[in-house]
């Protein structure tokens, strides 16, 4: 009877094994590593850089570390804001470091650069920070996904939203390189379809420091909307060095930032922010699952996600129930099964993955708080409008190969 009773335990033990040993089949090199690829001393580091490892860390814990039976890894490295250091430490991670997927990328031609390393490793790219259109247009790769937002998803809504208040006339403050151009762009092309005129354009050089001349100019200009295509300490700046000269400070004219993270509010502060207009894809104080991911977040960082630093749990979340609902994590068939899912989560909500790595999905309008209005600290924004994601994310292009003709 004992001996029976052995034999059973040994056989079940020999099957949970093999089981295990199974799934583990299933992931190469026996682990599942994760990179996140940022800004960790920079201009951009204050919306991405740890923070960005710490929200993929939240994730791969709700996963319970594991998927298919084998371990999670995380790394995470300083691209400085550079596209050769950028593609570097791809190389580098794809190769020896035997990494699946790379996240993050603020600065979109680190983004650009690292996308056609990893079509060539067949590795999977996330571009939670990275913004700019060309990365579903025609550098598009069906390993890539473009998870959080992208430059005219973010002009729309809030250009929409100002455009029928009425202002009509505007005028753009640039960050002068591949994010800002398409930002720029993409701001321009609604203004003026919805009937609007850019009077003019400055380009300020990547990073900036002194923005008065700039915006003194676009004060000049007569434009009812000062729009910053620009981001991190950047729009922080202008809009600080705008407040010294009063510019933005009447009805007569106001200051738009187009790429706005909770971030630059906090380091604004709400008696120089109030007001403002802007498009965000995740608000921790939303509801009460992007309030719980926040409190997770906030009890290991003591501060709020950005949405960029949100988007990474969120891409890193997905990615890692694709490989369990994929049974491998090969990088082409987690994407496509990626492309069947339906994403809603703590941070994105209603969201499909198209062929051309764009997540649609939806955006919140969002006001800043005047500071009357703030009940405590990160109590930042009114939401004005949900804006649905196929309003505000711009039509699949001819320009990307993998998006269907006909």
């Amino acid at each position: 009877m004992r001996s029976r009773f052995i034999g059973c335990v040994l056989g079940a033990s020999i099957a949970s094994f093999t089981g295990a040993a199974l799934a583990a089949d299933a992931v190469s090199d026996g682990v599942v590593k994760i990179g996140i690829l940022n800004d960790l001393s920079g201009i951009y580091s204050d919306f991405t850089g740890r923070g960005s490892a710490v929200a993929a860390q939240i994730a791969i814990d709700e996963m319970g570390g594991k998927v298919l039976g084998a371990p999670i890894e995380l790394v995470a490295a300083d691209h400085q804001n550079k596209p050769d250091i950028a593609a570097n430490l791809a190389r580098e991670w794809f190769d020896q470091g035997k990494v699946d997927m790379i996240a993050d990328f603020p600065t979109s031609s680190t983004a650009l650069a690292v996308m056609e390393i990893a079509k060539q490793k067949n590795r999977v790219t996330m571009l939670s920070a990275g913004v700019a259109m060309a990365a579903i247009n025609e550098k598009c790769s069906a390993l890539n996904a473009q998870w959080m937002v992208n430059t005219y998803a973010l002009a729309a809504g809030t250009a929409k939203a100002l455009l029928k208040t009425g202002r009509k006339s505007w005028y753009f403050v640039t960050a002068d390189y591949t994010f800002g151009h398409s930002l720029e762009k993409d701001a321009s092309a609604v203004v003026e379809a919805e009937g609007g005129k850019v009077l003019g354009v400055s380009r300020h050089p990547f990073p900036g420091g002194d923005f008065s001349s700039f915006m003194l100019k676009a004060q000049g200009s007569g434009a009812q909307v000062i729009a910053l295509a620009n981001a991190g300490s950047d729009t922080i700046n202008a809009v600080k060095q705008a407040a010294e000269y009063g510019i933005g400070r009447s009805d007569k004219q106001v200051i738009a930032p187009l790429l706005t993270y909770i971030t630059d509010v906090k380091s604004l502060g709400l008696a120089k922010a109030q007001d403002m207009y802007l498009t965000e894809a995740f608000y921790w104080d939303y509801d009460d699952r992007s309030r719980a991911f926040a409190e997770k977040y906030f009890a290991k960082m003591k501060r709020m996600p950005s949405a960029s630093q949100a988007a990474v749990y969120s891409a890193a979340l997905n990615y890692l129930k694709a490989i369990q609902a994929a049974g491998t994590d090969e990088a082409g068939a987690v994407m496509a099964k990626l492309r069947t899912m339906t994403i809603d989560d703590a941070v994105i909500r209603n969201g499909h993955l198209r062929a051309d790595g764009a997540l649609v999905h939806d955006m919140l309008l969002l006001q800043v708080k005047k500071p009357a209005e703030s009940k405590r600290d990160w109590d930042f924004y009114n939401v004005r409008a949900v804006l649905k994601g196929e309003d505000v994310f711009p039509k699949p292009s001819d320009a990307c190969p993998l998006n269907a003709k006909g």
